[in-house]
Parts: structure tokens; sequence; C-alpha cells
């Protein structure tokens, strides 16, 4: 693992790293806020997955979450969205291959090599943090926007136990139904759309539901309410009795602005679920 930058913030660390994937097969990057507490003991840490045509970046910049970070005394990582480099499959369209991993595990040709993102996120990136900083991977919840929501929702129901809580923004909630995802889920794992149904919150919800508090926001005048299809997570939470709040916000859209005015709400949320 080597050091891009580190930068004091809110008396923390906002640091990013790049290291070599054996999940990804190629160098990826990712961001890290470290609160003032890391310096002496292990904090609990919230995973943050972006968006379509994202990297680590984006929220790292426009979420606006470590100041809140720092007072709640929490982690947050920032991930990359796909894997990265010359030798990686990409498309010309904005909403398949680099920056647009949707969290999945590919089985098709060409980007089976390389795009191993549910392997990336939900294991190697994980391990290595533990490893390398002042995190408590005892203490994990995990949320996201757009296509990190939908990525957040997949991987904590795949996982009971691990988070103590998921929360999204405007995510894409029901793939399996959506051009925001039946062109994605087929090109990475083909046209057998049994193996689809993992990767889409709403099925998930449905099956098994989420074994803590769920937290999503949906802007009610998003630009791309057809493709995110919200109503069917709603509706799935509702016949579960899932423990969650599902909050359509009047007059935002699907930017990073609805994001900011909901990031510590979020967190919060998440802070109290870790006990933070």
């Amino acid at each position: 693992m080597e050091t891009v930058s580190e930068n004091v913030c809110f008396d923390g660390v906002q640091g990013v790293y790049t290291h070599s994937s054996d999940a990804c097969g190629c160098d990826m990057t990712f961001g890290l806020y470290l609160p003032p507490l890391a310096r002496v003991e292990k904090v609990p840490v919230l995973w943050y997955l972006s968006g379509l045509t994202c990297t680590h970046e984006n929220a790292m910049t426009k979420a606006a979450a470590q100041g809140v970070a720092a007072e709640l005394g929490m982690a947050v990582v920032f991930p990359d969205t796909s894997p990265r480099g010359d030798d990686v499959a990409d498309d010309e369209a904005y909403d398949l291959g680099k920056g647009a991993g949707f969290y999945v595990n590919a089985t098709q040709d060409p980007w089976a090599p390389h795009f191993q993102m549910w392997d990336y996120v939900s294991a190697e990136l994980p391990a290595l943090i533990g490893a390398e900083f002042a995190v408590d991977l005892d203490r994990q919840a995990i949320t996201g926007h757009s296509m990190g929501g939908h990525g957040a929702l997949t991987l904590a129901m795949a996982h009971p136990g691990r988070f103590a809580s998921v929360s999204a923004f405007a995510p894409i909630a029901h793939p399996s139904g959506s051009d925001w995802g039946r062109k994605q889920l087929s090109a990475y794992l083909g046209d057998n759309e049994t193996t689809w149904a993992k990767h889409d919150s709403t099925l998930q919800m449905r099956e098994v539901g989420f074994d803590g508090p769920v937290l999503v926001d949906q802007g009610a005048s998003d630009q791309f309410l057809e493709l995110l299809k919200p109503e069917e997570l709603s509706q799935a939470m509702a016949a579960r009795r899932q423990d969650g709040v599902f909050r359509m916000q009047k007059g935002y859209d699907h930017s990073y602005f609805f994001v900011q005015s909901f990031i510590a709400d979020h967190m919060a949320f998440h802070a109290d679920a870790l006990g933070s």
C-alpha cells in the first residue's frame, strides 16, 4: 500500500491510498477519513459506496462527511467504483465498464478478469484497512448513493451480522426491472436472471431482509426516478415489516447537494446503531 496524500481535516486525517488488488487484478485507490479519536483507540467504520461515473474522490470531496465523522468518532471509507488501468475493459457508455462496476463479481468476458468489485469491497479492502489502520471491524455500517446505494443494500443483506445498519441515498432499488441494471447485470453476469437476484435490493428485501435498521432517502424531484424505482423497495420494506424508514424528500434531486443535505442524519443513524 502506498500513501497518495494525507491532509488534516477537522483534526483528523483524510487520506488517499493505492494498493495492488488481487481481487481486481490491478492497482486500486481508496479514500479513508480517520477522526481524531483514531489517534488513541480503534474507531467504528462507515463504508460509503459511490455511484455511476464516480471514483473514490467524489464523495470524499462532495458529501461533507468528515466534520460529522470527527464529531461522532467514526472512520469513513470511500472505495472506488470499478477497477482501473489500461488493460481493464471499458465501454463507450458511461453506465458500463470503468466507473460502473455495480459492486458485482463479473463472470462474463471481457469483464471477468478485473470486475470483481463484490469481493473487493466485501473482503479484500476490509482486510487491508483492518490491518493497516485504527478501525474496529467489529463495528461496521454501510451507506451509498445511487449505484452505491444499490451496492450498500445488497452487500448488507448478503452478510448478516457484519453491518450494524445500512442506509442509502437514491439507490438503484430494483435493477433487474430497470434499464439501470438489466443492461449491466446481463453484461457482467450473463442472461440467466436467477444470478441477478442477490444484486437486487428489492428482491433481497422480499426474500431475506436486513437484520438491523435501514434508512433510505429519495429525492422526490430526482430526474432518474423511473430508473431507480424507489417505490418497489419501499413496498418490499413494508411487506416484510422491515425495521427501517423510507423518506421521500420534497424538491431534492439526484445530486450531491441532496447527499450533503442529509449526510448528518445518516451518520447519526449509523452512530446510534454502532453505539458510537
